[in-house]
């Protein structure tokens, strides 16, 4: 059940927003072995000037960062592989690797509210999270 922010520096069409969306989402499901309908995936379009990024990089309208908050559990390996399908899955549309920044963050299942306002730590979520 992770929640993706991507936060990017210039406008695409909504093809590309989608394809960008579903990129990401195919990573999580991949590599965290989520369930298919578990999707929580928003992209935020900056002006370039809101959203400064590192001077070395070539393509500057292309950075993208993007946020993962996720249950704690999944292994090294899962995230390695998340970080990797995640790149792999924004090449075709154009961005370069080494322009994509992810920080993955771990919050307790006690710290959400989901499902009726239920702590997440109560709640039988349907899939494993220590994959």
């Amino acid at each position: 059940m992770p929640t993706v922010l991507i936060e990017v520096r210039q406008r695409y069409t909504p093809q590309q927003e989608i394809a960008m969306i579903e990129a990401v989402h195919r990573a999580l499901l991949q590599a965290f072995k989520l369930p298919p309908e578990d999707r929580d995936v928003r992209l935020l379009v900056h002006e370039p000037h809101r959203f400064v990024c590192p001077p070395d990089k070539a393509r500057p309208e292309c950075f993208t960062a993007i946020s993962i908050d996720a249950f704690p559990g999944r292994s090294l390996a899962a995230k390695r592989d998340l970080y990797r399908g995640i790149v792999a899955g924004l090449e075709p549309l154009g961005i370069p690797g080494d322009h994509v920044r992810i920080v993955l963050r771990e919050i307790g299942r006690e710290n959400w509210g989901i499902r009726g306002g239920q702590a997440a730590c109560d709640v039988e979520l349907g899939f494993k999270v220590d994959v």
